[in-house]
Parts: structure tokens; sequence; C-alpha cells
């Protein structure tokens, strides 16, 4: 069996990467032996989520591993990609080198309008498949930083995250709600986490800002790596920003995640699994379908997700329209009007 017999994807566009391109080395090897017709006919579906020790990854994995066992009678297997963030993966959504991502709902937002670092380049043909877990701004400050609140980042060094990720995105829209000066704002760096975390204990960071769902183990690991905590992230400026922009939301990082005295406040965003408008229905409806029907399956992959019910999936933090097939999943439950 040759390459000819590997299909990209359902929109058979771009190149291949990730899971495909590892199935395409092992067809390659394989090549002298007899396959079956259905093998010759695969479509591989690319999934791209974030780094390996963050959530993104392991629900990925998760969501992955339900439409693999789930999509008979349909030849399409679903591989997961690691990749630097919410950035990088609508930017590859719109080059065709992957199929579905998960991505922070306000970039997706942005991507879908052209705004932000989609500016001039927006993404009319982005679709929305499922909202799933929340995503809180959490800042973590060297204990000795004098950081007690976000209006003590001022003038600060803080960390915002790696380019192609969400969280610097995110960051802006704090910044200009908190009406700083220039002068007044931050300087920022785009360190990678172990990078910053290791700045931050070496005294060359203030604090580093982490846009994740809890518990964290890269939250776990900056509060045991040396002397430091969480900051609330609350205040009018918040309030109005939350109220303003709807896939905004106030929440509250849990005490018992890492042993805190109390619950803290802070306002983000949701993860959403995204996909292009031309990925075949069939596929989004067995993506979405497979996720349905296993919730307790993908509750159990990360506690992230313990809270994930059908109702939330269909509405929370949507700002792309919902793909055909991700719609007549969701109508075979009785979710929609």
């Amino acid at each position: 069996m040759g390459r000819d017999a590997v299909k990209r994807g359902p929109r058979m566009a771009g190149g291949l990467a990730g899971a495909a391109a590892c199935a395409l080395i092992a067809i390659g090897a394989l090549a002298t032996s007899p396959a079956p017709a259905a093998a010759q006919d695969m479509t591989y579906l690319s999934l791209g989520t974030g780094a390996v020790n963050g959530v993104y990854y392991p629900v990925g994995r998760a969501i992955c591993r339900l439409f693999n066992r789930s999509a008979a009678p349909l030849t399409a297997r679903c591989g997961v990609e690691s990749t630097p963030g919410a950035v990088y993966n609508l930017t590859k959504l719109r080059e065709g080198e992957l199929e579905f991502a998960m991505v922070q709902s306000d970039t997706a937002s942005d991507a879908f309008a052209g705004r932000g670092p989609f500016a001039g380049r927006p993404q009319p043909s982005l679709r929305s498949v499922a909202s799933l877990h929340p995503e809180l701004i959490t800042i973590v400050a060297r204990a000795g930083a004098g950081i007690e609140s976000l209006d003590d980042l001022r003038r600060k060094r803080l960390n915002t995250g790696v380019l192609g990720s969400g969280s610097r995105t995110t960051w802006s829209a704090v910044e200009d709600a908190a009406g700083w000066t220039p002068a007044d704002r931050p300087v920022l760096s785009e360190l990678k986490p172990d990078v910053a975390l290791t700045a931050l204990c070496k005294d060359q960071l203030d604090a580093i800002l982490l846009l994740v769902g809890h518990p964290s183990a890269v939250v776990r690991k900056s509060l045991d790596a040396c002397d430091t905590r969480i900051v609330p992230v609350a205040g009018a400026a918040i309030d109005r920003l939350a109220a303003a922009v709807p896939h905004f939301q106030t929440g509250l990082i849990p005490a018992t995640a890492y042993g805190l005295p109390a619950d803290l406040p802070s306002f983000g965003v949701r993860a959403v699994l995204v996909t292009p408008a031309g990925t075949a229905d069939d596929i989004v409806y067995a993506m979405t379908r497979a996720i349905l029907r296993n919730v307790d399956d993908l509750r159990r992959s990360h506690p992230a997700l313990a809270g994930l019910t059908p109702q939330q999936m269909m509405k929370d933090a949507i700002v792309a329209p919902l793909h055909p097939g991700a719609l007549r999943a969701y109508r075979e439950l009785g979710l929609t009007n």
C-alpha cells in the first residue's frame, strides 16, 4: 500500500502533520504487505491542542479516543497534536493543517471577526463543535514582589506566554479594561512556562500569567517551586469587562485544588472545540455524537471537565455558528428548540 492510499482529511487540504504523519510512516513501512480496502480509504484527522503538560492535550486525547471508538462505519481516525496554543491552532485550521482544534473562546471570536492577532484575516468559515471547560486567568507571583491585586502589576515584570498562545490576547483585554497608561503597564515577556517559572524563582520575573482550567498541574508546580502565591483578579474593571464581552466570564479558582485558605476570584473564557465549515458533516456529526454519548468518560479525562453537561457544550461561549454536523447531534438529544 502506497502513500496515495492515505487521505489527509475530509477537506483534503494542507500538508500532513502530527498523527497523520505518524500514520504515513507506519503505512510506508508496511508497503509490501496486503491491506484491506477500508484501510486504503482511511481518513486521518488532526486535532490541535496545546502543551503536553496542560489541560488541552489530555482532553484532546480523550476526545480522539472517543471518536475512534465510536466512529464506525466511517473510515476515519483522529490523532492529537501538541501545539503552542490557540492562535497557532486557528492559523493551522485556516491553512488546512488541522481538521479540529481546541481554542479559547475569546481567541475564536477574534479569528471569526478578524480582530487582534487576526486583524485583516477573518475566518468567517470557522464553526463550533462544543464548549468544554472554563479557563481562568491565574496570576502566580513571587511572595516578595509586592503583588496582592491586579492593580499591583503596574510596572512589574510579567510573563504572558509564548507566541501562538491565547493568553497574551486575553491579557491585552485586561490591560485595556484597567485603563493603565503606557508607562504603568507591566513589562511583558513570552517565555515558555518552565522557563518562566525558573525566571520567577530567580527574581528575574515578578509574576507569570496562566490561562488554564483548574486544577492545573502547571499551577501546582508553580506553587511548589518556590515561595509564590496566586493573586486574585477582581475589581470594577474586571466586572465591566466580563459584562461587556459575552465570552468572558467571572469565576473562582477553587481553594481545594491547591490547598488555599479560600477560593480566589478571577475571570476568563471557555475552551471550545472548533472546525472549519468545510469539514464533512458526517465527520463532525460523528465527533459530536461520540462526545455527547460519552460525557461521563470525557469528564473523567481531566478534573477541569467535572461539571461538563451537554447543555453547556451547545451554548456556553459559542462564538462561531455551530457546524451543521454538530447541530444534528445536538438535535438528536433534544437540546435544540
